[in-house]
């Protein structure tokens, strides 16, 4: 079984034994605490964990200023951080997603089901990972798609053209849904079935260009 890497960082020694008793017992967890925003700096560096858990109420460095100490730093900018705190209103979670955390456990907690939410945040984090990157792959698609345009608008019209156009929109099609971005799985339907049919002579080379229009539109706003 792979273990993951919890960090976690309160004042409190009550608090961090409490922890490291909850998550020692699971042996998907190796976890070390910290007493400070500074000791947690240091040590996410000389340990990378996968995920760090942070009271907010500190003195000196605040979780908020922890965390944003931690997207400063290369080694650290893309540690998923959540934030422990007795602050679970909505409007306060909504400030501290804002921040850039993953998540928030609130306080009091029961230490019975620390490490199921523990598990939830790091699926969570691992998911919002995903999108990430897949947004990057819609900048490199949408930057291919548009030499296609190019192309067509500049009568370089080949078979090569309209495959790359193809095969370009089919992936997209079942990717982008699950990443739920609906508009631009849709539009690469369309211009997926307006290729197929141009390539097979059963379409038009308009119709083609329409579809190709709204699928860039469409991955411009995402």
């Amino acid at each position: 079984m792979t273990s993951h890497r919890i960090l976690h960082v309160d004042d409190e020694p009550d608090i961090r034994e409490i922890v490291e008793l909850s998550l020692g017992l699971d042996p998907g967890f190796t976890v070390r605490s910290c007493a400070s925003g500074d000791d947690a700096l240091a040590t996410a560096v000389d340990w990378p964990p996968d995920l760090i858990l942070c009271d907010v109420v500190m003195p000196v460095m605040d979780g908020p200023t922890t965390l944003a100490r931690l997207r400063e730093c290369p080694q650290t900018i893309n540690i998923p951080v959540v934030f422990m705190t007795a602050r679970a209103q909505t409007r306060e979670l909504e400030h501290f997603r804002s921040l850039g955390a993953t998540g928030v456990i609130a306080k009091p907690f029961d230490p019975m089901k620390l490490a199921n939410s523990v598990r939830d945040h790091l699926r969570s984090a691992g998911l919002a990972a995903l999108r990430h990157g897949f947004i990057g792959r819609l900048r490199a698609d949408a930057a291919k798609l548009a030499e296609c345009r190019a192309n067509l608008r500049n009568h370089a019209i080949s078979r090569e053209v309209f495959e790359e156009t193809k095969s370009i929109a089919h992936a997209l099609v079942g990717a982008a849904g699950i990443f739920d971005f609906e508009m631009v799985s849709s539009a690469a339907s369309a211009l997926e079935r307006s290729t197929i049919e141009t390539l097979s002579g059963n379409g038009r080379l308009g119709k083609v260009e329409h579809d190709l229009d709204a699928l860039l539109a469409c991955l411009e706003r995402a």
